[in-house]
């Protein structure tokens, strides 16, 4: 039996509405929390959540 836990919201710590299982991989997942309404980037791997942080856009140079 594979066992599986909840995705904790980095922001609230709240449950999400999203599992993963031991051998679950993700990269640039949106992770949307249903408590505080925030959607954050995620990387998952082995267990562990990765914060994606993005550089802010940079403007067109002419």
């Amino acid at each position: 039996m594979q066992l599986t836990e909840w995705i904790l919201c980095p922001i609230c710590r709240s449950k999400t509405r999203d599992k993963i299982r031991p051998d679950t991989e993700l990269k640039h997942f949106p992770l949307f929390c249903p408590k505080c309404k925030k959607e954050t980037l995620i990387n998952v791997k082995d267990r562990q959540m990765y914060i994606v942080t993005e550089p802010a856009a940079k403007t067109q140079s002419q």
